[in-house]
This record gives structure tokens, C-alpha cells and sequence, in this order.
């Protein structure tokens, strides 16, 4: 097996860099040095933690055109959307720098024969794992808060985004961070894996499939170690019979082809009631054809290359799956004769439980569309899913969406009348099939501490 990584530009399928694989031993070693400087930086206090990820921030906004750009080159972002993703990655650091002081602070509580003070402490270096779909959001997301809170990190990023993984590296040095504080390993999935059983992995942070966070979930039991899991899904937007048709089009076309279709809380399944359904599959195939595929460099591209060869294959594969169970192939649905990993905006209707395209997750720009009866039956097949991250609801009533949404969608996260990713002060994560835990919002700051009551009689 190999020991080296190639990460290839998926516009042009030319090779940009080529990075060696640490060997497990090597590995260990970094685990080690986190461990060394883990255990002087639980001793910094709020105000030095914050000061430097508010360095990290103005980083990012200084360089926001230099990261973006290596985002497009390494997995194909439209470059427009990089720009979003960095400045995204300030807010978060931001928001961590500001809010983390109080999110951590100890409480005073009363008990008998005496009082008591619960303390957030941290536990040690926490293992990362990332995926390449929002590379520098996805690392920022886990990194900033358990940073904030006292512990160090170690990243095993995906293989396509090493660039950006060493670049996110320099950029915590140059913040300020003491080194090791947040370590990058260039490393694969089976080392990575080995690893969670070092005794100075206090936990685990997964981004990515399904059946791959399992596997993490039970290497890290084995050891009594805690997870964070966000596993993906295939999100439901419903469109009731009350629905503003045309916000809920111009939506839930943004909504599913966004990153080029590659988004965990993602519009995947439009499920439409009988009244509207004619109405919105002809004004969606209108919208999907009417979308410029193109250079992600481009200021008027709309939809770029998927992020490899396998995963545009392995999207097509799932198509026509489906169309051989009896799904129906409104638009594209066909890999086009050019240049890089292209995969055009596709829709499906016709749909039924057993087919990839109703079940599964499809990690790319095919939307799946699904008549409901009435509204009763949307929220039915909405929640006819082992996943259950986000979601939509698109209705005038407002109050009506709002106790839907509350009382009967099962998933973690869910918009009403609009679509929109990750919000730093807002908890990000989900239920069912899409893991566990939460990010965001302060509460990724409390996952990978230790709660502690220091009970002092009177």
C-alpha cells in the first residue's frame, strides 16, 4: 500500500501536491507533543484563549482569497461560496472568543451542609476526523470551541484536502497558538482509527458517513471514550398546501445545490403535496436547467465539479439504481463527455421506499421528489428516514410550521420558509441515523469537558 497522497484538481483531474503519509509510530509521537502542550494550556486562562482565536479571525478575513481559492482547487467549490465558508469560520472563532468565557465559567450552587461549585475542565487531546466538503468549516467547527474550553487537538483531515489542512495548521501558529496546540496529521483512515485507543485521545470528534462513524463510535467504546458523531442525512423539505410556491422553489433549489450538491443539511428530498406537485416539478426542471455548470472559479458558475472521480461515479451509480427500481429521471441524470468530475443537476421523481434515491443519502446534485398526499403524509415521509439532521417546512402559517417543527419533525435542525447552513450561536447536530452531540451555540464548548462538583462543607 501506498504511503503517499495525491490531491487532484477536480476541474482540470490535474495532480497538485503530492504529501507522504505519516507512519503510526510517527503519529504517536505528535499525539504525544499534543499531550505536553495540553498540559500547559489547561492552565491558560479565557482571556489568553480568546485573544488568539480572535488572531485566527483576523487571519482569516486577511487571507479569505488565498483560502478560498485552495478550496477550489483541492475539492471544487465555487469560489464565491469559499469566500461564505471563510467568513463563516471568523464568525465561529469570534463568537467561541467572546461567548466561551461565560459558556465555561464555574457555578455556585447551594447543597446541604454546605455549598458547592461546578467546574468545566478540560480533558485532554481530542482526536479529529474530518471530511473535504467544507474543509475549513468542518475543522474550525470542532477545533475553536474545545480549544476555548482547554483541550488540544489533533486533525486527521480527508486525503483530497491535505493542502488545506496544513494551511489551517500554519494559520493557529501564526494566530499565536503555542505549537501542538492544534496539530494536523497527514494520516489515513486506518491509522487514524488505531489511534483512538492512545491513552492521550480523550475523545472523538466524526464527520462523515454512516457506517464510518459507527466504526468510530465503537473503536472509541471500546476504550470508554466519548463521540461526536454527524453522520449526514437526507433532509426533507416539505411543501404544504398553504406554501409560498415560488420562495419554496427559489429555496429548494439553493438548498440542494449548494457546494456543488456535497452539503450534510442539504434540501435532498422535496416532498411536495398533491396540489402543488405538478407546479413545482415543472418549475424546479426549469430551475436545475437553467444552472451554469462551469469553471467553480467562474463569477458565474453555479454549479462546479463534484470533489473526486469515485464519489461523481458513485452518485451516478445510485441514479441509476434507482431508475432500475422504477424511479423516473425528470432532468440530467447523465455524466457529461469534458473535463473534471461533472455531474449535472439531476431530479428524480417517481420515488419509492428500496430505491438509493428514497433511502439513501446522494452526496451531489440530485434532488429527490416525493408527492405527499396531503399535509399529514408530508410529515409521514419526512420522518420515513433512519437519518435525521435537518429539514424544511415551507407554509404561511407560520405558527402552524413552527409546532410541526417542534412537535413532529424528527430531526436536529429545521428552517421554516428559508434555507441556511450553520450559524455560530445556533447548536448544529442531529437524531436518529445522523449521530449525536451538538456543535455551535456554546454547547460544542461543554462536550469534551469534565463536570465537575467540588462540594466544600460549612
Amino acid at each position: 500500500m501506498s504511503n503517499t497522497v495525491k490531491t487532484i484538481n477536480p476541474a482540470t483531474e490535474q495532480t497538485i501536491e503530492t504529501y507522504t503519509l505519516l507512519s503510526q509510530k510517527e503519529a504517536e509521537q505528535e499525539i504525544e507533543k499534543s499531550h505536553e502542550t495540553y498540559l500547559k494550556w489547561r492552565l491558560t486562562s479565557f482571556a489568553e484563549r480568546a485573544k488568539y482565536l480572535n488572531n485566527l479571525a483576523s487571519l482569516f478575513e486577511e487571507q479569505k482569497e488565498a483560502i478560498a481559492k485552495l478550496m477550489t482547487e483541492e475539492m471544487g467549490k465555487v469560489y464565491k461560496q469559499g469566500l461564505q465558508e471563510v467568513e463563516l469560520c471568523a464568525g465561529i472563532c469570534r463568537y467561541t472568543a467572546e461567548n466561551g468565557p461565560q459558556v465555561l465559567a464555574d457555578e455556585d450552587r447551594e447543597m446541604d451542609g454546605g455549598r458547592a461549585i461546578i467546574s468545566y475542565q478540560p480533558t485532554g487531546v481530542l482526536l479529529g476526523i474530518q471530511p473535504w466538503n467544507f474543509p475549513l468549516y468542518q475543522v474550525i467547527r470542532y477545533s475553536a470551541a474545545n480549544i476555548m474550553a482547554g483541550n488540544t487537538t489533533v486533525l486527521k483531515h480527508a486525503g483530497n484536502v491535505f493542502g488545506m489542512a496544513e494551511k489551517i495548521e500554519a494559520l493557529f501558529k501564526q494566530a499565536g497558538f503555542p505549537e501542538y496546540c492544534f496539530n494536523n496529521l497527514l494520516i489515513d483512515g486506518k491509522t487514524a482509527s488505531s489511534l483512538i485507543a492512545h491513552e492521550a485521545i480523550s475523545g472523538v470528534t466524526f464527520t462523515g458517513s454512516d457506517a464510518t462513524g459507527k466504526k468510530v463510535a465503537e473503536e472509541a467504546g471500546k476504550h470508554a471514550k466519548k463521540t461526536v458523531l454527524e453522520l449526514g442525512s437526507n433532509d426533507a423539505y416539505l411543501v404544504l398546501d398553504d406554501a409560498d410556491l415560488e420562495l419554496a422553489v427559489k429555496t429548494c433549489v439553493t438548498g440542494r445545490m449548494i457546494n456543488n450538491g456535497e452539503t450534510c443539511v442539504s434540501a435532498k428530498r422535496y416532498v411536495v403535496v398533491e396540489s402543488l406537485y405538478d407546479d413545482f416539478k415543472a418549475q424546479i426542471k426549469e430551475q436545475f436547467e437553467a444552472m451554469k455548470m462551469g469553471d467553480p472559479m467562474a463569477d458565474d458558475t453555479d454549479l462546479g465539479p463534484m470533489a473526486r472521480e469515485d464519489l461523481r461515479d458513485g452518485i451516478h451509480d445510485q441514479v441509476m439504481e434507482s431508475v432500475k427500481a422504477g424511479a423516473n429521471i425528470v432532468t440530467g441524470g447523465e455524466i457529461p463527455s469534458q473535463t473534471g468530475y461533472y455531474y449535472p443537476p439531476t431530479l428524480l421523481d417517481n420515488l419509492a421506499p428500496g430505491m438509493p434515491a428514497y433511502d439513501d443519502e446522494l452526496f451531489g446534485p440530485v434532488a429527490s421528489l416525493i408527492k405527499a398526499k396531503d399535509n399529514d403524509d408530508a410529515m409521514r415521509i419526512a420522518n420515513d428516514s433512519r437519518y435525521g439532521l435537518g429539514g424544511g417546512i415551507f407554509s404561511k402559517d407560520e405558527k402552524k410550521a413552527i409546532e410541526l417543527a417542534k412537535k413532529h419533525f424528527d430531526t436536529g435542525m429545521i428552517n421554516i420558509n428559508g434555507y441556511g447552513l450553520a450559524q455560530p450561536n445556533l447548536p448544529f447536530g442531529g437524531v436518529k441515523g445522523s449521530g449525536y452531540g451538538r456543535e455551535h451555540g456554546g454547547f460544542g464548548m461543554r462536550e469534551f469537558v469534565n463536570v465537575k462538583s467540588i462540594m466544600i462543607a460549612s
